[in-house]
């Protein structure tokens, strides 16, 4: 997942799994097939995509319950965005985008467009 080290991706594809709020000793257990893991390590992983505002976290006591703070889908839309502004020439980085796509893709981003012209014209 781009953006994210080994262990944030695992965290953050676990968290959008369970979509409920889950504390560090439960990421620890669903997470044992990754590696063996320190309670610690992933306590830090977690306060850090916290920072990076990836999660929220609400208390459960004297540890936290951490969720995503956005969808699988926004997460892929906010990379995507991030990595067109990031390109040199958007149009030659989007037109490579599009011509790699399928039809049923092709179409998909069409009605996507139209959608997004719709609303932002009113109708």
């Amino acid at each position: 997942m781009q953006g994210f080290g080994d262990l944030e991706a695992a965290l953050m594809e676990l968290l959008w799994r369970r979509e409920r709020p889950t504390t560090v000793r439960e990421a620890m257990s669903e997470l044992t097939w990754h590696r063996d893991l320190a309670y610690t390590t992933v306590m830090t992983v977690l306060d850090t995509l916290y920072r990076k505002g990836w999660l929220t976290r609400e208390p459960d006591g004297r540890a936290y319950r951490y969720s995503v703070a956005l969808t699988r889908d926004e997460y892929v839309a906010r990379t995507m965005h991030d990595v067109l502004v990031d390109s040199g020439d958007r149009l030659e980085a989007l037109t490579r985008f599009v011509g790699r796509m399928t039809l049923d893709e092709a179409a998909a981003l069409r009605e996507a467009l139209a959608g997004y012209e719709r609303r932002i014209a009113g109708r």
